[in-house]
């Protein structure tokens, strides 16, 4: 996927529950220097079965509304679209997470439930599913701490932390970038590797502060633990560069979690980013 110049920070809203949705992905969609685009999908069905076919329609209109008011609240310059769609909500925002830049959607309650998800919770289905990076918003505000990137080694991780690094320089974050490893591998050739991936995605965004941490532990309940002071954490759908319908455990375990705002990014093997930590790196060169 490539996406466009105008590419928009897509935001699907189900409920009044979804407006932290809209104040975070507003504030990417200003900071990355993208248009903002509302959804809200309107079901027939469910208005003919409730008292009043009028009522269900008016509050789909004021929840719109309110979002967009909000988002110009939040970035008052930014430009802002508000759509309400007749059709069903995961196949409109897969279908058109295809020429986004970014997909923002609320977390379906799963941050600090201590339930059991189920696989076909919205969030992970477009996870697992959409064409551009996911950004799930927890309904908690996340700390002032640092971004997260969490990096395995393989190409689709490094496209992450590029990712990473963008975002940082977007917020003035500090990015911690941490790899988790079994007892038996080196950590500090993998630390030197890992400063080294970094050092080329950084390019002249040198003004981004920078950590980088090789622990020993299981690299789920490792991120998940750090996530806790991160503003946001990064990781790749799966390590193996899958093509849809695909999502790595560590990635689910983050979505399941964490209590911070996730991003989980695919899509990005042909996408350039805006500014300079658009060159690309040895990882993406044929």
């Amino acid at each position: 996927m490539a996406a466009s110049a105008g590419a928009e920070v897509l935001v699907g809203l189900g409920s009044d529950g979804d407006l932290p949705v809209v104040e975070q992905a507003a504030q990417e969609a200003a900071g990355h220097g993208r248009p903002l685009h509302l959804v809200h999908t309107f079901d027939w069905h469910a208005a003919f079965a409730a008292e009043s076919v009028a009522a269900p329609r008016d509050a789909a209109e004021s929840l719109i509304t309110r979002a967009a008011q909000l988002a110009h609240q939040v970035e008052p310059g930014l430009t802002v679209r508000a759509e309400i769609v007749e059709s069903a909500m995961l196949p409109t925002l897969i279908r058109r997470s295809e020429t986004a830049f970014l997909l923002a959607v609320g977390d379906s309650g799963m941050a600090g439930s201590g339930q059991c998800v189920p696989a076909d919770t919205p969030a992970v289905q477009l996870a697992a599913r959409a064409d551009c990076p996911l950004l799930v918003v927890r309904r908690e505000p996340p700390p002032q701490g640092p971004v997260l990137a969490g990096v395995d080694g393989s190409p689709s991780s490094h496209l992450a932390l590029r990712w990473a690094v963008e975002c940082a320089a977007k917020r003035e974050a500090r990015l911690v970038a941490l790899r988790v490893v079994e007892n038996d591998e080196d950590t500090d050739a993998l630390a030197e590797q890992l400063g080294e991936a970094l050092a080329r995605h950084i390019d002249r965004n040198t003004g981004v502060p920078t950590e980088c941490r090789v622990v020993r532990g299981d690299p789920a309940q490792v991120l998940i633990d750090t996530s806790r002071s991160a503003q946001v954490a990064l990781v790749a759908a799966r390590g193996d560069e899958p093509g849809r319908a695909m999502l790595g455990a560590v990635a689910q375990s983050l979505l399941y979690h964490s209590p911070a705002p996730v991003v989980v990014v695919r899509g990005l093997a042909e996408m350039p980013l805006t500014g300079p930590a658009a060159r690309p790196t040895r990882d993406q060169r044929p």
